[in-house]
C-alpha cells in the first residue's frame, strides 16, 4: 500500500483565554500557520491538492469554510481548495487521517491538514446556543428518536468525566496528582525550549501561555467541583484556549519529485465509537484497534499522547491499556497546555513528532476523546 509521509509540522503558541491570540481573527491565525508551514517546507503552494482543517462551532468568525478562507487570506493560490470538518475534539486529528487516506489511495499527493480554534472568540458550544431559537436546536432535548434510545438524561462532558471517575474508581486526590504532574511537565518543557522549534508565534505571544508552574495540590484541593457532589474540578479539566496547527502530508511520489525529506510516516490509523453517555471512553477502544492493526504491543510505543480533556479520561485509559506514566504526555497535556478544540489533534501530533525527534525515538501513538462517544488513534513512525 502507498505510504503517507509527514514532511513538515508547525503550530502557534497555545494562548490562554483572553491571551495573546484572543484579539486576532481565527482566519488570520490559521492563515499565519498555513503560510509558515508552506514556507518551512519550501514547496510551491500551487502543488497542494487540498487543505483540510478541523474547527468546531463553525459560527461567526469561524464560519464559511475557514480552511478555504484562511488559505486565501494567507495570499496562497486560489487554485487550491479547502474543506473544514467537525469531529468535535478530534477534528484536526481526523483532518490528518483524511489527508493520509487521500495520499495512500493515490488520489492526491500533497495535502495540508490541521485545525484552528479561538475559544476566546467563539466560546465553547456556542453553536448550540446560536440555534436556540430554531425549532429543533438541541437534539438531546428535542429529538424524539434520540430520547427513545437514550432517554432524557443529561449528555455533557462534565457528567461523563464524573461517570468515568466513578466507574474506574478514581479519587480526586489521584487526579489532582496527575494534573499537577501535567503542569510541571509542561512548564519544564517550555522552560527548556522543547517547544521552540515547532511554534510559529503570532499575535504578540511567543510561547504557550497556559501552564501554571506555581500551582499546588493545596490550591487544587480548594476548588469546588463542577457538579455538586462530584469530584471533577476546573483543575482536573482541559483549559479553554486558542491556537492553530498544520502538517504537510505527502505521497512518496511527491517526496521524490519535490526533493522533500520526510520526517515521519503515518503508520496506522483507527477511529472508534463508544457509549455516547460516557462520551469520553472511546480512546481505549481506538488504541486497542490501532495497536492490533499495526501489529504492535503497548511496549513498542515510545510516546503516548492521550488528550487531557479531563484527568479521569487519561487515568481510565491508562488502567485499561497498561502504559507507563513515563511515556504518557511527557511534556504535559491539555490540563496544562490548553485544548483549543478544533486544533488540538494537530497540535498534539506536531508536538509528538518533535519530541520523537528530540529523543531519537521511533513510534508515537495519540488518541483523544470526542463528542458523541468517539475517538481517533494515530500511530506515527519517525524516519
Amino acid at each position: 500500500m502507498p505510504e503517507a509521509f509527514i514532511v513538515e509540522a508547525v503550530r502557534t503558541q497555545v494562548g490562554r483565554r483572553g491571551g495573546s491570540l484572543s484579539a486576532e481573527h481565527p482566519v488570520d491565525v490559521a492563515a499565519h500557520t498555513l503560510s509558515a508551514l508552506i514556507g518551512r517546507a519550501g514547496i510551491d503552494p500551487a502543488r497542494v491538492d487540498d487543505v483540510i482543517l478541523g474547527a468546531t462551532d463553525a459560527v461567526g468568525p469561524q464560519a464559511g469554510d475557514i480552511a478555504r478562507l484562511s488559505w486565501l487570506a494567507a495570499g496562497l493560490p486560489e487554485s487550491v481548495p479547502g474543506v473544514t470538518i467537525d469531529r468535535q475534539c478530534g477534528s484536526s486529528q481526523q483532518a490528518v487521517h483524511f489527508a493520509a487516506q487521500a495520499v495512500m489511495s493515490g488520489v492526491q499527493d500533497v495535502v495540508v491538514a490541521g485545525g484552528v480554534q479561538l475559544m476566546s472568540v467563539v466560546p465553547l458550544n456556542i453553536a448550540w446556543s446560536a440555534g436556540a431559537d430554531l425549532l429543533h436546536a438541541d437534539p438531546f432535548a428535542t429529538s424524539k428518536k434520540w430520547q427513545r434510545r437514550y432517554g432524557g438524561q443529561d449528555i455533557n462532558q462534565f457528567r461523563a468525566a464524573e461517570l468515568i471517575a466513578s466507574k474506574w474508581g478514581l479519587t480526586r486526590a489521584q487526579m489532582e496528582e496527575f494534573a499537577l504532574a501535567s503542569h510541571r511537565r509542561a512548564a519544564a518543557a517550555r522552560d527548556r525550549g522543547y517547544f521552540e522549534r515547532e511554534i510559529v508565534a503570532f499575535g504578540g505571544g511567543s510561547q504557550d501561555e497556559c501552564p501554571r508552574p506555581d500551582t499546588s495540590l493545596e490550591r487544587m484541593a480548594s476548588l469546588p467541583p463542577l457538579i455538586e457532589g462530584g469530584v471533577i474540578t476546573a483543575a482536573l479539566s482541559s483549559q479553554i484556549s486558542d491556537g492553530a496547527a498544520a502538517l504537510l502530508v505527502c505521497s512518496e511520489r511527491a517526496v521524490k519529485d519535490l526533493g522533500l525529506t520526510p520526517r515521519a510516516r503515518v503508520h496506522t490509523m483507527s477511529v472508534c465509537g463508544d457509549d455516547p453517555v460516557y462520551m469520553l471512553t472511546a480512546p481505549i477502544a481506538a488504541t486497542h484497534a490501532a495497536l492490533s492493526r499495526a501489529g504492535l504491543e503497548v511496549g513498542d510505543i515510545d510516546l503516548f499522547e492521550i488528550n487531557e480533556a479531563f484527568a479521569s479520561v487519561v487515568l481510565a485509559w491508562q488502567q485499561e491499556i497498561g502504559a507507563e506514566s513515563e511515556r504518557i504526555n511527557v511534556n504535559g497535556g491539555a490540563i496544562a497546555l490548553g485544548h483549543p478544540i478544533g486544533a488540538s489533534g494537530a497540535r498534539i501530533m506536531v508536538s509528538m513528532l518533535h519530541e520523537l525527534e528530540r529523543r531519537g525515538a521511533r513510534y508515537g501513538l495519540q488518541s483523544m476523546c470526542e463528542g458523541g462517544g468517539q475517538a481517533n488513534a494515530t500511530i506515527i513512525e519517525r524516519l
